[in-house]
C-alpha cells in the first residue's frame, strides 16, 4: 500500500481539526454569529445555547458539572488562572506550592513567577521512570501548603502520574489540587470526582478541536474553589475570565470532546498496537536504543525513544518526510537537550538524541511500517559517519576516554 507523504507523527504538539468538528463550527462564523453575552435578542440566545451545549459536552467527558467549566484560550491560560488564581485567593492558608521539575513550561513558569513574588515552591524530582507517586507528594506536604499542581500525563514521554492517589491525599489534608490534563483529556478516562481533582486544564487543539480555545474545570462543591481572576472586564465566566467568548472555538471544543468520548476506548486500543509495533520494529533492529519513561503507565499513542551515538536534530533531518519532535513543541526551538529527559537522569548525549512519536486518528499501519524502515536506515547511516559509534564497536568505553583540549 502506497504511503502518502509527509507523515504526521507529532499529535502531542497539535492535531488537525476533525472535519466533523469543523462542520458543527461553520454556521457560527457567518449565520449564527451572535455574542453569547447578548441576552436581549435571538442572535445572542442562539450563541449562548450553543455554548451551554459545549459546556455539557466537555463536562461529560471529565465527569464534571457543566457549571464547573470556565472557557479560556487554551491550557497555558488555564494553568495560569488556576495557579495564580489560587495563590491570590488563599494566601491566608499559606504560601507553599508543590509541583514537579518536569512539568510543562506553562506550569513551571507561573510557579517560578510566584516564587519570585515570595511564595515557597517545592520542586519534586521524578524517578527514572518519570512517574510522580503519592508518597512523594505526602512527604512534601506542609501545614502551609495551599496548592499541589501536577500534570496528569507528560507531554514528552507520555507517563501517567498517580493522580487518583495524589488527589486522595490532597483531599485528606484540605489542599487544593490542580492538574494539567492537556495530554490526557480525550486520550484516556479522566474523572475529576474519582480523582479528587479541584482544578483541571485542557486544550481544544490536542483533541482534534480548534486552536485558541481551552477550559479550566473549577470545582463547585466539596470544596467550592474560588480564584482571583487574571483578566478583569465584564465579569464573564462567573467572574473568573472576562472577555467576549470565542463562540466558534468553544463549539468546536465541545464537539471534539463529544467525539473523543465515543471513540476513545477503541482508538486507544488501536494506537497502543501501532505504538508497540513502532517500538518493536525499531528496538529489534538497532542496538543502543532506549524507550524513555514507564513501560506501562503511559499514554497509548506516545513513545519517546533515545538513539545512542546519533544527534536528534540530524536524525530528524534524515527522516524529514516524517513529522516528529525532539521535545515539547513549546521548547523545541531551543537546541538544549530536553529538560524532561535530563530530569529523569538521561545523560545529555541520550537526551540530545531522543525523538517523540505522537500517533493519532489518521495514523495507519503502513505509515508505521514506513517510519520504522526510515528511522532504522537513518540511524544506521548516521552511525556509519560517527567516530563515536566506531569506538564503541571496538569495545572502547566512551566514559573512560580523556578528550584532548585545544
Amino acid at each position: 500500500m502506497a504511503v502518502k507523504l509527509p507523515i504526521y507523527l507529532d499529535h502531542n504538539a497539535t492535531t488537525p481539526v476533525d472535519r466533523r468538528v469543523l462542520e458543527v463550527m461553520l454556521p457560527y462564523f457567518c449565520e449564527k454569529f451572535g455574542n453569547a453575552a447578548s441576552r436581549n435578542h435571538q442572535f445572542g440566545w442562539e450563541a449562548e445555547k450553543a455554548v451551554d451545549l459545549a459546556r455539557q459536552q466537555v463536562a461529560s467527558l471529565i465527569g464534571a458539572d457543566a457549571k464547573e467549566i470556565v472557557w479560556t484560550s487554551g491550557s497555558t491560560e488555564s494553568n495560569n488562572l488556576a495557579i495564580k488564581g489560587v495563590a491570590g485567593m488563599y494566601t491566608d492558608k499559606g504560601k507553599h506550592i508543590i509541583t514537579a521539575v518536569h512539568e510543562h513550561k506553562a506550569v513551571l513558569d507561573p510557579c517560578k513567577r510566584l516564587q519570585r513574588e515570595g511564595y515557597d515552591v517545592t520542586w519534586l524530582e521524578p524517578p527514572k521512570d518519570g512517574v510522580i507517586r503519592a508518597e512523594q507528594v505526602a512527604a512534601a506536604l506542609r501545614d502551609d501548603t495551599m496548592l499541589v499542581t501536577l500534570m496528569w500525563a507528560n507531554n514528552e514521554i507520555g507517563t501517567i502520574n498517580e493522580i487518583e492517589k495524589i488527589g486522595a491525599i490532597c483531599k485528606e489534608k484540605g489542599v487544593i489540587f490542580h492538574t494539567d490534563a492537556t495530554q490526557s483529556v480525550g486520550k484516556m478516562p479522566v474523572d475529576v470526582e474519582a480523582a479528587g481533582v479541584d482544578l483541571l486544564s485542557a486544550s481544544g487543539h490536542k483533541i482534534y478541536g480548534p486552536k485558541g480555545v481551552g477550559f479550566l474545570y473549577v470545582r463547585r462543591r466539596k470544596p467550592r474553589v474560588r480564584l482571583t481572576p487574571i483578566l478583569d472586564g465584564g465579569g464573564h465566566e462567573r467572574g473568573m475570565r472576562s472577555g467576549t467568548l470565542n463562540v466558534t472555538g468553544i463549539i468546536g471544543m465541545g464537539a471534539a470532546c463529544d467525539l473523543a468520548q465515543h471513540d476513545m476506548a477503541d482508538e486507544a486500543a488501536r494506537l497502543r498496537k501501532l505504538r508497540d509495533k513502532l517500538e518493536h520494529g525499531i528496538t529489534s533492529q538497532l542496538d543502543g536504543v532506549a524507550v524513555n519513561g514507564h513501560p506501562e503507565l503511559r499514554l497509548p499513542h506516545t513513545t519517546n525513544i533515545s538513539f545512542a551515538w546519533v544527534e536528534g536534530e540530524s536524525l530528524m533531518m534524515a527522516i524529514k518526510e516524517i513529522a516528529v519532535s525532539s521535545g515539547s513543541a513549546c521548547t523545541s526551538a531551543s537546541l538544549e537537550p530536553s529538560y524532561v529527559l535530563t530530569r529523569l537522569g538521561v545523560g545529555d548525549d541520550l537526551a540530545h538524541s531522543s525523538l517523540r512519536f505522537g500517533l493519532g486518528r489518521s495514523t495507519t499501519e503502513a505509515e508505521i511500517d514506513y517510519t520504522v524502515d526510515r528511522v532504522v536506515a537513518g540511524v544506521r547511516k548516521l552511525r556509519q559517519m560517527s567516530p563515536l559509534y566506531e569506538m564503541v564497536q571496538e569495545g572502547i568505553d566512551l566514559k573512560s576516554v580523556q578528550w584532548a583540549e585545544h
